[in-house]
């Protein structure tokens, strides 16, 4: 139980920091800060994380855990519209529980030399069973749009479905509503 409250409380810390590293970036991001936005002591802080380093590293692995997630199940798909929906759905899921961690995954896109993730990090390509080059672009459009639209979700009134189709048709797949 004990392990559970733990693993719970770094889930929580790494997005709340997550979400604060992608506002204002690595470097202007102080250790003060983060420990108040998690409401506690640096010392506390600190006790779930070593450095502010060990923080970031941890919400950008985070990233590339989920990442791995989603291809474990999505790997005996074949490419196609069923996979591509299927990993839209994996993602979209993620989002909407850790919005501070997509924010930190589109910080290089929004704050260009920012230490982030890239493409190969988080294994796209492998996702969506997909190299061509042409597709490239709808797939970094359709996450994208999943990026932005999960973070507004609440204001926009978007629901989850309303993000998955939207981003179904951003890879060039028409929707089934």
């Amino acid at each position: 139980m004990t392990r559970l409250l733990r693993e719970a409380a770094d889930e929580r810390i790494l997005d709340l920091a997550a979400a604060l590293f992608a506002l204002h970036g690595f470097e202007r991001t102080s250790l003060q800060a983060l420990a108040d936005a998690v409401g506690l002591s640096k010392a506390g802080l600190l006790h779930h994380f070593p450095t502010k380093e060990a923080l970031h590293a941890a919400a950008l692995q985070c990233g590339r855990r989920q990442a791995q997630v989603v291809l474990d199940q999505v790997t005996d798909l074949p490419a196609g519209p069923r996979r591509d929906r299927r990993v839209l759905e994996l993602l979209t899921d993620f989002a909407l529980a850790r919005p501070g961690i997509v924010s930190l995954l589109l910080r290089p896109i929004t704050a260009p030399g920012e230490p982030g993730l890239n493409d190969e990090d988080l294994r796209i390509g492998e996702l969506f069973a997909e190299d061509r080059p042409d597709r490239h672009v709808r797939l970094i459009g359709a996450l994208s749009a999943m990026g932005v639209l999960t973070l507004v979700a609440g204001r926009v009134g978007a629901t989850r479905d309303q993000i998955i189709d939207t981003c179904f048709d951003a890879l060039g797949h028409r929707s089934e509503t």
